[in-house]
């Protein structure tokens, strides 16, 4: 029904937008993904929308990529995952990370999102496999090999999150160790 608006964002509160599109403004409600991404209020944006009527309210929720908005479509898609929950696994989860879940089957990464249990997270894994991929600009990620899952989990715990570790093990060459590994990412994360 609405599946773009262009406007001037008009206020910003955390998870809602107002886009004031030539005098009528429009509530969405945004994934962080987008929200930290959105320009200054009073500059002019671009939102991708998806429209939901349900019993009792009409929903408007905005997207900055085409590929958030197709992930959260397969997401709500799915029996016992609305749109409140399908905007919090965007929120806590990038595109990219939450395909790679799928792929990779790991209900651990999805149960770190709130509001996600764990048979809601199998649920997740089991209709999802084989529906998210790169058409939704997910890339598939070569598994990594020990010294790699390493270097990570070290990222991990000294308080990196996991976007930050995965930009500094791709800056890695590869074949590298895990302590040299270690050292040179925590070089390239403190430009």
């Amino acid at each position: 029904m609405i599946g773009r608006l262009a406007g001037t964002l008009a206020a910003k509160a955390p998870p809602q937008v107002l886009l004031d599109v030539q005098g009528v403004g429009y509530e969405l409600d945004v994934p962080m993904s987008t929200f930290y991404n959105l320009p200054a209020l009073g500059e002019p944006v671009v939102l991708l929308t998806q429209f939901v009527v349900r019993e009792d309210a009409q929903l408007l929720f905005g997207f900055l990529t085409a590929a958030e908005r197709a992930t959260f479509r397969e997401l709500t898609r799915i029996s016992g995952v609305g749109p409140r929950t399908a905007l919090s696994l965007l929120s806590g989860l990038s595109v990219a990370e939450i395909a790679q879940a799928v792929a990779l089957q790991d209900g651990a990464r999805l149960v770190k999102v709130p509001g996600i249990g764990k048979k809601t997270a199998e649920r997740l894994l089991l209709e999802l496999k084989g529906r998210l991929g790169p058409e939704l600009g997910a890339s598939q990620a070569a598994p990594l090999d020990d010294a790699q899952a390493d270097i990570t989990q070290a990222l991990l715990a000294l308080g990196y999150n996991e976007r930050e570790a995965q930009a500094a093990l791709k800056a890695l060459p590869p074949g590298i160790g895990v302590s040299e590994g270690i050292k040179l990412a925590l070089k390239a994360l403190n430009r």
